[in-house]
């Protein structure tokens, strides 16, 4: 499934000054980051739900490679469909869930409201009482704590997320407050929302042969949780059924009126991508399919059962912001320490031709980190911006200051040859020559090579004709897919020269920057960092972005660290598309609308039990 992930949450509480200027706090269940929610404080459901959507039925799904653990949040082990390595998956809930028709807002789930001061030095968050695990006990303040300090030790996503959080402190049973090394960030108070809530009692307990559990190791021990689901079974590796909890706590909570309504969630595991498009054709296996694989959906869609309307399709556009998308270099290996190579192998890269010729023309060309919305830089820098970047003048390139930023442009005649001439021409200045139709190092002889890893068919149709456009240029480049779990090791540990990654970026850019970009995370194994950048000026304007005190500087300052990222030929951007594809057997039920923002909402839908009698009867989903 394709679900977009909005890293940066929520928004600021007002904090009233009484007549003796002591603060009175202020408590919140729903907050932006951009302007007031439409719900408000008075949230009662979204509105494009079914508040009386029906419960049950079988939905299946499909996906590649393996799993070995029922433990996401360390990087050991590869965890099974249905967790995640951030945020609560099916099994948890977190303090607050980010919302699914609105950027940058979330509402109360675990922790029915929160404060902070006016200096954003701290947060607290107050639980909801009716909050319980699976086993009826209650979730408290003590889990929430034990929680935060055992996934800021163990999980390096988390680490650097709350990097400047110093302290969590139990107030009372349902009170937890969060102290802060820094002010003035307006978004850390509210990003402690994300924060996934464990049960200590469990994880410190033992198992059924009567040894101790340890948070810290892979586990196939089904975990208690909080969640809307539980584990109902298992074989190791190639499937995992999920029950939805019937009494589940916070099945009235409003983020959870009228959705997640299927009672059985069955995912099945398939050696690679092809695979999974033949499981969904027969049917069966896979009932909606997220298609991100432009040639299916351009001529794919003619089997029988889609001709005889068992299978449907759609498109929903969305409004979120478009994940940055691209080639990345691992500057970890010297050959691509040089920004004149990165920038030579960006203008070998033609992405009109692969568009038209592999991608049947449905895709957009992403030139931003932050592509699709007003934080996207453009033309020269000025204003604000501008400022911004005159106090880093001497440690950019001068061209920064006058130049628009633009990527290659293969559309016109003749424009393969000039832009192969200048992509050897920055070679040669970096110290790379052509010997015997080879691209060698002018001292030592070495060949130039790259190696592009991935996991499926589509990274080589991705790559496959960049691929051959390195070699027309002298350049020994191949591509090696291996299997899933193979090529999350090799990620994890940078073990790579180049590969496609996406990252997802929201309306507020915030800590996540510096799991991105930062130089901390480029030493860090499993940081969202893959090229390895280490920049002092990239890492004061992550910063600067962190601590933006108003939305104009928030603009601004991204404005800037995305021209610089740009200029710094990191990534070699690919491609988006403004809409989602999605295709079904036609055995469910939905709302007359779906959130706009992130395109669709499966959760909401539920399935028609006699839609689901006929398939199973005819051949198909079941």
């Amino acid at each position: 499934m394709r679900f977009r992930t909005v890293l940066s949450l929520i928004g600021f509480a007002v904090v009233a000054l009484q007549p003796a200027a002591a603060q009175e706090r202020e408590w919140h269940s729903t907050a932006s980051l951009i302007g007031e929610s439409k719900y408000g404080d008075d949230f009662e459901r979204y509105d494009y739900v079914n508040p009386d959507a029906p419960k049950g039925g079988t939905f299946n799904a499909t996906t590649s490679g393996s799993f070995d653990s029922f433990n996401p949040y360390i990087i050991r082990g590869t965890p099974a469909a249905g967790f995640a390595r951030f945020g609560g998956g099916l099994l948890y809930d977190t303090l607050m869930e980010q919302a699914t028709d609105e950027p940058s807002t979330s509402h109360a789930l675990v922790a029915e409201a929160y404060s902070n001061p006016d200096d954003y030095s701290s947060a607290t968050y107050r639980l909801n009482p009716k909050a319980r695990w699976h086993d009826g006990e209650p979730i408290t303040a003590e889990d929430v704590v034990w929680s935060f300090n055992v996934l800021k030790e163990n999980s390096q996503l988390y680490n650097r997320y709350y990097e400047n959080v110093t302290e969590a402190v139990a107030v009372n049973d349902h009170e937890v407050e969060f102290t802060f090394n820094e002010t003035g960030n307006r978004e850390l108070p509210h990003i402690m929302g994300d924060l996934v809530v464990l049960p200590k009692h469990w994880w410190e307990g033992t198992d059924a042969d009567g040894n101790p559990r340890d948070v810290t190791e892979p586990t196939l021990e089904p975990p208690l949780g909080s969640g809307p689901y539980r584990i109902k079974s298992f074989n190791a590796g190639s499937e995992i059924i999920w029950e939805r909890v019937d009494d589940y706590w916070g099945k009235d909570v409003p983020v959870k009126v009228g959705r997640e309504n299927f009672d059985i969630r069955r995912y099945v595991y398939f050696r690679d991508r092809n695979s999974e498009w033949e499981a969904f054709k027969k049917g069966g296996l896979e009932d909606i399919r997220s298609e991100l694989r432009s040639q299916y959906w351009a001529e794919g869609y003619d089997f029988p059962a889609f001709q005889e309307g068992k299978v449907v399709r759609k498109t929903f556009p969305t409004k979120s912001p478009e994940p940055m998308q691209g080639f990345t270099m691992n500057m970890r290996r010297d050959k691509f320490k040089d920004r004149r190579v990165r920038m030579a192998l960006t203008y070998l890269f033609d992405f009109e031709t692969m568009n038209r010729t592999r991608l049947y023309g449905l895709r957009t060309r992403t030139d931003s980190y932050f592509v699709g919305d007003e934080l996207a830089s453009s033309g020269v820098p000025e204003g604000r911006e501008l400022e911004i970047l005159e106090e880093y003048r001497d440690q950019l390139p001068p061209e920064l200051f006058t130049e628009e930023f633009t990527l290659p442009d293969y559309s016109e005649r003749g424009a393969q040859r000039a832009n192969q001439r200048k992509a050897f021409e920055l070679f040669r200045q970096a110290g790379w020559v052509s010997r015997d139709g080879k691209l060698v190092n002018e001292t030592t002889g070495e060949p130039f090579t790259v190696e592009y890893l991935g996991s499926s068919p589509t990274d080589e149709i991705i790559a496959g004709l960049f691929v051959e456009d390195m070699r027309k240029l002298g350049i020994d480049a191949s591509i090696r897919i291996v299997d899933q779990a193979q090529e999350i090791n090799r990620l994890q540990n940078f073990d790579f020269d180049m590969t496609t990654v996406i990252l997802a970026q929201s309306l507020s850019p915030g800590n996540e920057q510096r799991d991105f970009w930062s130089s901390t995370a480029a030493d860090q194994p499993d940081s969202r960092n893959y090229s390895g950048i280490k920049d002092p000026v990239v890492d004061a304007l992550v910063d600067r972005v962190i601590f933006a005190k108003d939305r104009e500087e928030l603009i601004a300052t991204t404005h800037a660290l995305d021209r610089v990222l740009l200029w710094g030929y990191y990534y070699i951007p690919q491609f988006y598309s403004p809409e989602v594809w999605l295709a079904w057997w036609d055995k469910f039920g939905m709302p007359d609308k779906q959130p706009s923002y992130i395109g669709a909402d499966i959760d909401s839908w539920w399935i028609v039990p006699e839609k689901e009698a006929a398939l199973a009867t005819n051949g198909g989903g079941q």
